[in-house]
């Protein structure tokens, strides 16, 4: 005998409010054009990093570049849950706010101090994400947010702990 399970509607029509849900996924691509910048970046260091803290700065630098990829793919699943189109500013990933491309020549230890920079810029747009998307009562964006924070100040602090 089969079985077939039968989905009941929803009682309520679920309803949102376009334009919060608009300005949350407008600052969630932002953070994501940052994330990719800072994935390229830490791969670009990855790669090019000598010296005395190679070992230390080619495995951070991995793990990091990692977890970024991964948590964009999340990042862009959230921006199309609410209903935008996914895009990350081709002319914002080749050059940052500062309009400077990665220096694969910086010693280890600038590569460690830009990184360490760019970290905590991050962390702080995830927290004025955070912000955003509780202002517009949405608490999936903001959890997702404060995950994506935590990540950034513990990148941080272990960047920091490399240079001191």
């Amino acid at each position: 005998m089969t079985t077939i399970l039968k989905q009941k509607p929803l009682s309520k029509e679920l309803k949102t409010d376009i334009s919060k849900a608009r300005s949350v996924a407008e600052a969630l691509t932002e953070v994501l054009t940052d994330t990719y910048r800072l994935v390229l970046k830490s791969h670009t260091y990855h790669w090019n990093v000598t010296g005395p803290l190679f070992f230390s700065i080619h495995e951070i630098t991995e793990h990091h570049y990692t977890d970024m990829f991964a948590a964009a793919d999340v990042l862009t699943e959230r921006i199309r849950a609410l209903g935008e189109p996914a895009l990350v500013s081709l002319a914002g990933l080749t050059a940052g706010p500062e309009e400077q491309n990665p220096d694969a020549g910086l010693a280890a230890i600038d590569m460690v101090k830009d990184l360490l920079t760019d970290h905590e810029k991050l962390a702080q747009r995830m927290r004025t994400l955070v912000e955003t998307a509780e202002a517009a009562g949405d608490p999936a964006t903001a959890d997702l947010a404060t995950e994506r924070a935590a990540f950034h100040e513990k990148a941080a602090w272990m960047l920091r702990a490399t240079a001191a």
